[in-house]
């Protein structure tokens, strides 16, 4: 085993640690309040950062941690085992804060690397997802500054968020990749109006929301990058993004089949143990294969995003795609395999069931991601490998 072998093995059984632990245990009150307070994932915001593993995403250029592809992925697939609200804690931030200027570093980054402030960004809109073209939100110069004015639905702790970056057209008549600008918004901001707080199939306890732009006075300073770059600004963070969601189905799907190996090797119908019924172990056999596939697109797109590689987004888009909808037949399986057991409350299956459907929307739609993967298929001529 090589050091690097060696320093991932230690990062993966800090990360396990600290996961089974200190956080599954929290899981299940917090699915039952749908929340979890602020002063409680501070708190473990801190014990992360202790651990130099918050903001394990970020390169060291902007304070990061500049972990390898190999250790990213091994903190994900740990992080991953537990629910989506507590695997936050291990802060996965934003790659546009690498466009930060100088000032916004030294103000803004260490406490945002420390976990002691949140920040979030906010893509979609009422009537732009996935679709950039559709996006309506707009920021026109004023003095000092910028006013903008817009609505954006689905944000990720936007309520309980310190900083907001958000995405907002500066110049309608240019190409898409032209058009578009990153600000800053910070919390307490009067232009933020009419923040909602969404109810949720599932991912209790993780705060989508909704809010209106009205006027919101952004001053100069807090332009993220240079104006009209916000396009690619974006897309520094969409692949690893999307790398985090088909990780959350890995990790789910993991520990749905492990929960599901250990049952049917316990529980006996019709005078044998589950494990030993055809039906069942073809079901473990195929959720086996899958999750195993899933894993290796992962780790192959992580690598090429490392390595900066053209071909990393369409693999990116092949892990979130294949993951996503994975995760969602695996969790079948297992509640199958559970019976009337697994569509109780009392156990975790029906919460990793209701977790998975949501992989296939965010962070890009499954058609999305055929659509991308598609239209690299056809420049290649439909040859396949990168």
């Amino acid at each position: 085993m090589t050091q690097m072998d060696n320093e991932v093995s230690m990062i993966r059984t800090t990360a396990r640690r600290f996961v089974r632990n200190r956080l599954v245990p929290l899981e299940q009150q917090i699915e039952t309040d749908d929340d979890v307070s602020e002063e409680l994932l501070a708190r473990l915001r801190s014990e992360v950062a202790a651990l130099g593993l918050y903001g394990f995403n970020l390169p060291k250029s902007i304070g990061g941690p500049g972990l390898t592809a190999a250790a990213k992925v091994a903190i994900l697939e740990e992080v991953t085992h537990t629910s989506v609200p507590l695997s936050e804690v291990f802060g996965h931030l934003p790659l546009q804060l690498s466009q930060a200027s100088e000032r916004q570093r030294a103000e803004l980054l260490p406490g945002i690397l420390a976990g002691g402030k949140i920040v979030t960004y906010a893509l979609t809109e009422p009537n732009a997802g996935s679709d950039l073209g559709g996006l309506r939100t707009r920021a026109e110069r004023t003095t000092g500054g910028w006013l903008l004015n817009g609505a954006k639905h689905f944000i990720s702790h936007a309520e309980t968020a310190d900083y907001i970056i958000v995405l907002a057209l500066t110049d309608a008549s240019a190409p898409l990749k032209g058009r578009l600008s990153t600000f800053i918004v910070r919390r307490g901001n009067p232009g933020v109006v009419g923040m909602t707080r969404y109810r949720k199939m599932g991912w209790r306890g993780y705060h989508l929301n909704g809010f209106t732009l009205e006027n919101c006075f952004v001053p100069d300073e807090d332009l993220l990058g240079e104006v009209n770059a916000g396009f690619l600004g974006m897309m520094q963070s969409i692949n690893q993004d999307r790398l985090l969601s088909a990780s959350r189905s890995l990790g789910l799907s993991a520990r749905a089949q492990a929960m599901a190996c250990e049952y049917a090797q316990e529980r006996k119908a019709f005078g044998a143990h589950l494990a030993q019924h055809q039906a069942i172990q073809f079901m473990i056999a195929d959720n086996d294969v899958e999750i195993e596939a899933a894993r290796m697109l992962i780790r192959a797109a992580a690598e090429l995003i490392e390595s900066e590689d053209p071909h990393a987004h369409v693999a990116a888009c092949r892990a979130k795609l294949y993951a996503s909808e994975m995760g969602c037949r695996v969790t079948d399986r297992v509640l199958q395999i559970f019976g009337g057991m697994g569509y109780m409350t009392e156990l975790p299956i029906e919460r990793f069931y209701r977790d998975a459907r949501a992989f296939r929307i965010g962070e890009g739609t499954s058609e999305m991601q055929r659509i991308q993967i598609a239209r690299a298929a056809f420049a290649s001529g439909g040859r396949h490998g990168l």
